[in-house]
């Protein structure tokens, strides 16, 4: 039996037991590192440095860059660093930051994500009143919203969770630090306050997936509903890479937490947790930029400029 007050660390799952499929996984994860960079920096420069994307939709799709590189810089770095270095402890200290910093973030993530449906549902449901509902002080005022409730919210579970005895050790089942598994180490007494903290975080993810699916039927009706063919694919186009982001987002995080018992397994965990915390940084900028011309071309003109400037 320990208490809170006497851990000054917490041991993290290692990703592998053999050297070599440590280094292996370690370059894995170097590699998703700096494709996630990578793309998630050259739309936030892209959109940055192009007139022409000045508009809602790159402005939310600027935003959700910054909460993917977040999102990867929290729990990434530390995994690669016990990879290389065959280690697997966090500091008590660090173990509160990182998992601030990645509730903070992917609560960040979600809540672009219902604000960038709602500018496909207004764009395409209510064109006429685009520029109202949409205009730059709108768009301003949603962005600081979607920061800083998940700023709160983070802050609130943070709090609360390392405010909870701890009653069962030090040693996690996740390569990084994340309520469920601190949950499991805190004494029985104490997990009903949490338990409620982490019942209201779902009952408003479920009503921002309610709003997405709502504002999806909608836009397809609409869609649906225009006479040309072109008109048509030109619609479904600007959503089809919204959508595709927020049921990977959706999909990976359910199966993650609300798998049947019967199908888990420390290695499926593991790679499922992967799938979830660190996959769609890395794939969110090419899902986006595969079908949006503007943005391929703003993305290509601003490497030009940099090749020849060298």
């Amino acid at each position: 039996m320990s208490n809170s007050s006497s851990i000054r660390h917490f041991l993290l799952l290692a990703l592998a037991d053999m050297r070599q499929l440590q280094l292996l996984l370690f370059c894995l994860l170097l590699g998703i590192s700096l494709a996630a960079l990578l793309g998630n920096g050259l739309i936030i420069s892209a959109v940055a440095c192009s007139h022409h994307l000045h508009t809602p939709m790159f402005f939310f799709l600027l935003h959700l860059a910054l909460s993917d590189l977040g999102s990867i810089c929290t729990t990434v770095p530390k995994a690669m660093h016990n990879s290389l270095w065959d280690t697997s402890t966090i500091s008590y200290s660090g173990c509160a930051a990182q998992l601030f910093l990645y509730v903070f973030f992917i609560g960040t993530e979600f809540s672009l994500l219902t604000v960038m449906c709602y500018d496909r549902y207004v764009s395409i449901c209510k064109p006429l009143h685009y520029g109202t509902f949409l205009g730059s002080r709108a768009c301003d005022h949603m962005a600081a919203a979607a920061w800083a409730s998940a700023f709160l919210h983070a802050l609130l579970h943070t709090a609360n969770t390392f405010s909870l005895p701890l009653c069962h050790g030090n040693a996690l089942d996740q390569f990084f630090c994340e309520i469920p598994q601190i949950l499991k180490l805190s004494c029985s007494h104490s997990k009903p306050r949490e338990l409620g903290f982490l019942v209201f975080s779902i009952s408003l993810a479920f009503g921002c997936f309610v709003f997405i699916v709502f504002s999806y039927v909608q836009i397809f009706r609409a869609v649906l509903g225009i006479p040309s063919e072109q008109g048509r694919h030109k619609a479904f186009s600007t959503c089809l890479p919204h959508l595709t982001v927020v049921s990977l987002f959706v999909s990976t995080g359910t199966f993650a937490y609300l798998k049947p018992p019967s199908m888990s397994s420390q290695s499926l965990d593991l790679a499922v947790s992967v799938l979830y915390s660190v996959v769609p940084s890395a794939l969110n900028p090419l899902i986006y930029s595969l079908r949006n011309q503007e943005l391929k071309a703003a993305v290509w003109t601003l490497m030009t400029r940099w090749y020849q400037r060298q």
